[in-house]
């Protein structure tokens, strides 16, 4: 019996978990089936997802509006593989044997739809670039 390669995970970290991280973690769920564990959080978690974010999403049919912003905390940092910042300054803590990656990416915050788009689209790229890297699909 072939050994089951043991599932990646990732944590996508933004300040208010609002925004960037929440489209992230949605698009990671979506495109990697369960072949990847997906966690996001903040520093300072905002109260609701941004509606413009969770109105892009539903546009490409993914539905975040049941998520809620999340507080960063050093266990979903050690549980995880993979930490991903937004580009928002947001600092975590570091342990040996985790890749962190910094995603350069403008924030959502206070913008309408039409500017969240290209952000979502960037984000979109991003994680299928991730998946194909850390868990791409099984061969048949």
């Amino acid at each position: 019996m072939p050994d089951t390669p043991r599932q990646p995970s990732v944590l996508f970290v933004c300040v208010h978990n609002a925004g960037r991280s929440q489209m992230a973690a949605a698009f990671l769920t979506h495109l990697a089936d369960d072949r990847v564990r997906v966690r996001s959080a903040g520093s300072a978690p905002a109260d609701t997802v941004n509606p413009a974010v969770a109105e892009a999403l539903a546009e490409v049919g993914i539905d975040i509006s049941a998520e809620v912003p999340k507080v960063l905390t050093v266990e979903a940092v050690q549980a995880s593989d993979v930490v991903i910042t937004m580009g928002c300054g947001d600092t975590c803590p570091v342990f040996p044997g985790k890749r962190y990656l910094d995603w350069r990416l403008p924030d959502p915050a206070g913008q309408g739809v039409d500017a969240v788009r290209p952000i979502r689209d960037e984000i979109e790229e991003r994680v299928r670039a991730l998946i194909a890297e850390i868990a791409p699909p099984a061969r048949a």
